[in-house]
């Protein structure tokens, strides 16, 4: 993927093949001297069973310009917990795991409830909204990254790159987004983007006309990927969705907050693999049905928050519009993976296409039945102040959980 390509609309940083590892990094480690660089890995207890997460320990290992490692744990009761103490006692840096389980996390949970901040859905973006809470009370950190814990193919000039635009002191970017090719095995990758989101913003401009926030949705060459940086000055602002909604949720704040001068998409591997959903089309609450979903509503709330009106009939419009440029790109996808002889199973991408076509319009009604439901997250700034003392307390807590079954 190495070449000059600007789209115009945000900036793109590509991996022209010329500089060492070694030499970021260095650079990285000056940077950190004065801008301290956390790291935060959302993961479910299973993923420490995988074959992924122990190799990205190990390659995290070498990342000394790292302060801090928080790491949440989600689905794990109190055995499975002190087993992730163990487990995670392999990293170097100052780290902590988040105990999402466990009684004083409830505790704390309740107390949100208690403020009229909650019930939050569980998922992905609520454990990432914990960890950066925790990063925030730690007030240290000027630098955040985030990725996942199933990167089969991790290395750790991934994070390296990553984080670079942002801890740079001389740039201006504020939000660093990563792109790579998804290959898995032989075959081609990433069918949510190349089969939902690209033809559904494509088909999205035609129906409801130009929109900046279309464009630039247009412009990140991975959208849905898993691993972004930010300024830590950011982060108690940030609004985002508890559900599969978080990445586009974290561009549309982006999009909010600081504007496309701002924002960055950087190339981070050559290659990139991860842990690969079940369509799961019987079960709507599961796999890529439920992802589709979440991605939908995320981006009809923030088109009808600009201003954008929706209806049965736009919705029905939209899916035809979809279905048919869908159908045109997936031409396009399978001369590519001819190309460079991978497998491309042309039934299974038209069944995707097929089930995401209705859950456009489900997603859709859903969006004009439930008018009162609240999209996002409250913000940190939100949660202060409502209650200035909870931050303290969270970080207390945590540290507590810490000190029971470590015995420090």
């Amino acid at each position: 993927m190495a070449d000059f390509h600007q789209n115009g609309n945000i900036a793109q940083f590509h991996d022209l093949r010329v500089r060492p590892l070694e030499e970021l990094e260095y650079q990285l480690e000056g940077f950190a001297g004065s801008r301290r660089i956390s790291l935060i890995l959302p993961s479910l207890f299973s993923e420490l069973e995988g074959e992924a997460l122990p190799r990205i320990l190990s390659e995290l290992a070498g990342a000394r310009y790292l302060h801090r490692v928080i790491v949440g744990l989600d689905a794990a009761d109190e055995a499975q917990f002190r087993h992730a103490l163990g487990f995670f006692s392999a990293l170097p840096q100052n780290h902590v795991v988040i105990w999402n389980d466990g009684p004083r996390m409830q505790a704390i949970k309740a107390r949100l409830e208690s403020l009229g901040i909650g019930p939050i859905e569980p998922g992905k973006g609520r454990n990432v909204w914990t960890c950066i809470g925790y990063l925030i009370a730690c007030a240290d950190s000027a630098v955040m990254a985030i990725h996942d814990c199933d990167i089969t193919t991790y290395e750790r000039g991934m994070l390296a790159r990553l984080v670079y635009p942002v801890a740079h002191p001389a740039f201006p970017y504020h939000l660093s987004k990563g792109f790579y090719p998804r290959v898995g095995g032989n075959r081609l990758g990433g069918r949510v983007t190349r089969n939902l989101v690209s033809p559904l913003l494509i088909s999205l401009k035609k129906v409801i006309g130009d929109r900046d926030y279309i464009d630039y949705l247009r412009a990140f060459r991975y959208p849905l990927s898993g691993e972004f940086a930010m300024r830590t000055a950011s982060l108690p602002d940030l609004r985002i969705p508890s559900d599969w909604g978080l990445e586009i949720g974290v561009l549309s704040e982006a999009w909010r907050n600081l504007g496309p001068n701002a924002v960055c998409q950087v190339e981070i591997a050559d290659r990139y693999d991860h842990k690969h959903q079940d369509l799961s089309p019987d079960d709507a609450a599961t796999g890529l049905n439920r992802m589709a979903m979440d991605i939908c509503k995320a981006i009809f709330r923030k088109l009808a928050a600009d201003g954008t009106v929706f209806s049965q009939n736009v919705f029905r419009t939209l899916k035809a519009t979809y279905y048919r440029r869908a159908l045109d790109m997936l031409d396009t996808y399978s001369h590519d993976a001819a190309m460079n002889g991978l497998d491309f199973d042309r039934h299974a991408e038209e069944r995707s296409i097929a089930l995401f076509a209705e859950t456009i319009v489900k997603a859709g009604q859903t969006f004009l039945d439930t008018p009162q439901e609240l999209p996002f997250i409250p913000n940190w700034n939100l949660v202060h102040d409502a209650d200035p003392g909870l931050l303290a307390d969270f970080r207390t807590a945590v540290a507590a959980d810490q000190a029971d079954f470590t015995g420090s």
